[in-house]
């Protein structure tokens, strides 16, 4: 079991940053847990990769990375398990292949889709409607951070399980003292 404290104390020392950020959903936040700052990091993104990989649900056939900040932890994630990873895009491109999910066939197989924060839900919500409209069964979702903001009550309304390796309470454990 990674140790989840000292994850997240190295997470919030790589990514956290106050001001005043717009979020995905629109609102407005004081402070923000800039995925690309702790993705950009290789050591720090292999032990989130390790923490996420506890969390794989049995039955897992496919990982697929949200655009973009899923991308590298299904990348990596993917390498870890053996798992095979789909690249799902916001939308499909109109040249090429054309498709949502790149990397091969979703329908009929069980995926499980990796994003880097939660808080609304909302680009996981879209991700599961088109992947399931293309017959992919999806029921969980890994994450990173887990903003605590409303995303896992929104996910579990269409049958989605949040399983985030590090939550909000959790990075606010690790705000240093003094």
């Amino acid at each position: 079991m990674a140790d989840i404290d000292a994850l997240a104390a190295r997470v919030r020392a790589a990514s956290h940053l106050t001001g005043t950020f717009v979020l995905r959903s629109g609102r407005t936040s004081t402070e923000y847990f800039d995925k690309y700052l702790f993705e950009a990091e290789p050591t720090l993104l292999a032990e989130i990769a390790a923490a996420m990989a506890e969390h794989l649900p049995a039955g897992t056939e496919l990982l697929g990375g949200l655009e973009l900040g899923g991308i590298p932890l299904v990348t990596l994630l993917s390498a870890r398990t053996g798992l095979p990873a789909r690249f799902v895009r916001k939308k499909a491109k109109e040249y090429g292949t054309r498709q949502i999910a790149e990397g091969g066939e979703v329908a009929g197989r069980r995926i499980v889709l990796v994003e880097d924060v939660v808080t609304s839900g909302g680009a996981v919500l879209d991700a599961t409607r088109v992947l399931r409209e293309q017959g992919a069964i999806v029921e969980d979702v890994l994450c990173v951070i887990d903003r605590q903001e409303g995303g896992r009550e929104r996910l579990a309304e269409i049958g989605l399980t949040l399983r985030p390796a590090l939550t909000r309470a959790d990075l606010e454990a690790a705000e240093p003292r003094g």
